[in-house]
């Protein structure tokens, strides 16, 4: 079984590099979102206690929902993949491996490096056209408002957004597919989108999503405690050593419990302030980031996803062996 993940893994992370995300019709984090989409239409217009348990009753009969599909595609390629073993024929070992196809594409569903990659360093492109350009790319990226921010600003920006979604988009769907298999990683995503969709503190877009998505934001703070720290840790490996007690201090400066690690990370890994004006400010004492800090910060999340590979590839090398049995 850890064969058949680990190769999954592996070619879930192919397809990511080679073919980038499936069209939205048929990307599994973008049905997720019209599901999220329609219920949050109707619990974000009721009263603060009927939209918060409306919320969580429609986020536990998502994440119910994917969890079972996650794992009856899993279970179909354990069958498979047994019955092959049992009886080395050609249909069967068809068979498993157009499973264990289907359920790599489904596990890229739910990470994308290339695409965090490519949005990131297409705002640079932007922003060496006009701030203008810059700051409209940006929004693509963001949920803040970019109309006034400097040159700086959107850098700092866009930054942010790469180092918080190497963690959301890479990391945390990885350690949750390690740990849970494929329900983990789908479950993981369904939360991480719910939250991304309702979980915002007052009035966003003329809606109160106070109460209707406090449910959505509380279970992502959960989902993504570990593997944001874990993020923060392998950018300090990536960046060969990072101070552990100014991280941390640097990491609670956010309002968020866990997008501090990974941002608070990137800034120290490339010596550069970063900050939300008004709301925090990281490692002040940097620099503002240049242009050259876009493809620097590129090339660090590209490490990190190439150590998180090294270190997950060897543990279920240990575990197929027998090594951990």
């Amino acid at each position: 079984m850890a064969w058949l993940l680990a190769l999954v893994l592996l070619l879930a992370l192919w397809i990511d590099e080679y073919f980038g995300e499936p069209p939205a019709n048929a990307h599994p984090v973008v049905w997720m979102g019209n599901y999220l989409r329609l219920c949050g239409s109707v619990t974000v217009r009721c009263p603060p206690a009927l939209a918060f348990l409306l919320g969580a009753l429609a986020w536990w009969v998502g994440v119910v929902a994917v969890a079972a599909l996650g794992w009856s595609l899993q279970a179909l390629l354990f069958w498979q993949a047994a019955e092959y073993r049992a009886q080395p024929d050609l249909p069967s070992g068809v068979e498993a491996a157009l499973v264990a196809i289907l359920m790599a594409w489904v596990l890229k569903g739910m990470l994308s490096w290339r695409m965090l990659r490519e949005e990131v360093g297409a705002v640079e492109l932007a922003l060496a056209q006009s701030l203008a350009a810059g700051r409209e790319r940006l929004s693509w990226l963001v949920s803040r408002d970019t109309a006034q921010l400097t040159e700086s600003q959107v850098r700092e920006s866009a930054i942010e957004s790469l180092a918080e979604n190497l963690n959301d988009s890479v990391v945390a769907p990885i350690f949750w597919f390690v740990l849970l298999g494929l329900p983990g990683a789908v479950v993981y995503r369904f939360a991480n989108t719910a939250d991304a969709m309702w979980g915002y503190r007052g009035v966003y877009r003329g809606k109160n999503w106070e109460w209707a998505g406090k449910w959505a934001a509380r279970a992502d703070d959960v989902l993504s405690w570990a593997p944001a720290r874990l993020t923060a840790l392998l950018l300090a490996i990536a960046a060969q050593g990072l101070p552990l007690s100014a991280l941390q201090n640097e990491a609670r400066k956010t309002p968020s419990p866990n997008s501090g690690w990974p941002m608070a990370a990137m800034a120290l890994a490339l010596g550069i302030s970063l900050g939300k004006p008004g709301v925090y400010s990281l490692n002040p004492e940097g620099r503002p980031p240049l242009a050259s800090d876009i493809v620097r910060a590129q090339n660090l999340g590209s490490k990190v996803l190439a150590v998180i590979v090294f270190i997950v590839l060897v543990a279920m090398i240990f575990v197929a062996t027998g090594v951990w049995a």
